[in-house]
């Protein structure tokens, strides 16, 4: 017996030897991220956390002080790791975490968010965003909407102790932005808090809905303890309160609010990663308004002879025609191949489908979902990668996580843009020309409003004025200067950097990236096969373009993925 139980052994040995050596290598995601790289990693995004007194935020000039005496020695410490056996995946890796720790390094010599900018201090959402991360937020938020309602003894406890943070830190922010004179930052920055407080009141009255990567989901204090209701009560007139002050102090405010055409620049290269400067962008920007125009002149031109769109006005019809448009379209996408099919992406885009907005109500994007909802579904292939992140984590730390400082803009945003023409030039719009024109009408309005982001940041123009370049150049007026979702989109895209250019910037990147893909398989005589392109992104995570397809570059980009020395 004993024998047998040898031979079994030296026979299941060989066995074990053949099937390594017939098995196919491991890739190079397959392969643990460098333990020295995660260690700094770690330790940065410890660090990257606001110092906290008493459990509440600290951002006094004591606490950034200590922050800018700290980020030299991490980022010494990222540019003198070994990168022994590395992969081109993990130098990219480590240029992230470099990317990372400039945005800190532009915040503290540009920026300044903690004492120019009064949104920074707006922390409380009650939807998830269709992006890795809240868009231009602080470094800690509040999100209602991953709580569980009605809220068990621990989350009430949980809710209660960060509402109960809101109050102290509004009232220290009147101190930490004493010095700001960024004047449009002011006139604009009072709306936030406005919705803050509104979100607090529809969450103590049970009509709060949140959207999420499964839906809308329903929020309610109605049943919660005092306790939790007097701090949710505490925080919502705090955040009125606040939003008072900043319409107060408005007025007195006179300074730029822009970063500057050089700093801008600066950051486009350093922290977000994107190979043109802020010229660059113009001139990028400027074309594709031209040809969405164009274009959209021409589609008209082609369908003449057709019948206009018209919206449906019965709510019930415009729902189950909105539900049907999300199952066809989704249809399309994996039967072409744009993403495989696995329930949890059906899911996500199903979880998305639109109701009915009364005219009444109708900004840009609703208006054009009311005559045809495919062009904004297109860009809610946002809702996969999220589902996606969830269910099929990336095995490196450093790509599992969002990015800070919107690090991810053009990459998500740019994606997401460049996917509406994408499936309209796959043909998705073979039997509903009308479509088409919805597709050159969104891109017209985005390259608009980046424009006129840019503008901004280069102090050339307010942000009224960008308003109304933003509404000019959107075409059939959709867009009014005027609405909520125009405001906003200006005071974001001034807040943060590069992120209203984000969307045809990271098209054009989306582009380039498909062009080198197609040329190179042409080289080898090989069949340019769209989904693989597709398929070899989704692996990569949600990092920016010029950190995509290393190992398949090779080492010259590898070596321009290494961290700087």
């Amino acid at each position: 017996m004993k024998k047998r139980d040898e031979s079994d052994r030296v026979l299941f040995a060989i066995l074990l030897f053949v099937f390594t050596l017939l098995a196919p290598p491991a890739s190079a995601a397959d392969k643990p991220t460098p333990p020295a790289l995660v260690a700094v990693f770690n330790d940065w995004r410890a660090f990257a956390e606001p110092e906290r007194q008493k459990g509440i935020p600290d951002f006094s000039a004591r606490a950034i002080a200590r922050k800018a005496a700290g980020l030299p020695k991490l980022q010494a410490r990222l540019a003198t790791l070994d990168h022994t056996g590395w992969t081109a995946r993990d130098l990219a890796d480590a240029r992230l975490v470099e990317a990372e720790m400039n945005g800190l390094d532009f915040d503290l010599r540009v920026r300044k968010p903690w004492a120019c900018d009064p949104d920074f201090y707006a922390t409380i959402f009650d939807e998830e965003s269709d992006v890795p991360a809240h868009e231009g937020t602080a470094a800690e938020t509040l999100d209602l909407f991953k709580f569980d309602y009605p809220l068990s003894a621990e989350g009430a406890a949980s809710l209660s102790q960060r509402l109960r943070a809101v109050p102290p830190m509004l009232e220290q922010a009147h101190a930490w932005l004493a010095g700001s004179h960024a004047a449009d930052l002011w006139r604009y920055g009072a709306r936030a808090f406005l919705e803050q407080a509104d979100a607090l009141d529809a969450l103590l009255a049970g009509t709060l809905q949140m959207r999420t990567l499964e839906g809308l989901k329903s929020a309610n204090l109605r049943f919660a303890g005092e306790s939790v209701r007097a701090d949710a009560i505490a925080a919502r007139d705090a955040s009125r309160a606040f939003a008072r002050w900043i319409a107060a102090q408005a007025p007195n405010k006179s300074g730029p609010s822009g970063v500057g055409k050089e700093n801008y620049s600066w950051y486009m290269a350093h922290v977000q990663l994107v190979p043109y400067d802020w010229d660059q962008q113009a001139a990028l920007l400027q074309r594709e308004l031209e040809r969405a125009w164009a274009s959209l002149s021409l589609e008209e031109f082609r369908n003449r002879a057709l019948p206009e769109l018209q919206p449906i006005e019965d709510p019930a019809a415009a729902r189950a025609f909105s539900v049907k448009k999300m199952d066809d379209l989704t249809d399309f996408i994996i039967a072409s191949g744009f993403v495989p099919d696995k329930p949890w992406y059906r899911a996500a885009m199903k979880a998305q489908a639109m109701d009915f907005t009364p005219l009444q109500d109708r900004n840009f994007f609703t208006r054009a979902s009311a005559l045809d909802p495919w062009p904004l579904y297109s860009h809610f292939i946002h809702w996969t990668e999220l589902a996606r992140v969830k269910n099929e984590p990336d095995p490196s730390p450093i790509r599992r996580v969002a990015p800070l400082f919107n690090i991810y803009a053009a990459r998500s945003e740019g994606f997401a843009t460049g996917f509406e023409e994408l499936l309209m030039h796959a043909g998705l719009y073979k039997d509903n020309p009308g479509g088409r024109e919805i597709v050159w009408i969104m891109l017209a309005n985005r390259a608009a409003r980046g424009l006129a982001s840019l503008r901004v940041h280069a102090n050339e123009i307010s942000l009224a004025e960008a308003g109304q370049f933003h509404s000019k150049w959107t075409p059939r007026h959709w867009a009014d200067s005027s609405s909520k979702l125009v405001g906003f989109e200006q005071l974001l895209y001034l807040r943060m950097p590069g992120y209203g250019t984000s969307y045809i910037v990271g098209k054009a990147l989306l582009d380039r990236l498909i062009a080198e893909r197609a040329h190179a398989a042409t080289l080898k005589g090989e069949s340019v096969e769209v989904p693989k392109i597709f398929a070899a992104i989704a692996s990569e995570g949600v990092i920016p373009w010029s950190l995509m397809g290393a190992e398949d570059a090779g080492e010259e980009k590898a070596q321009k993925s290494k961290p700087a020395q």
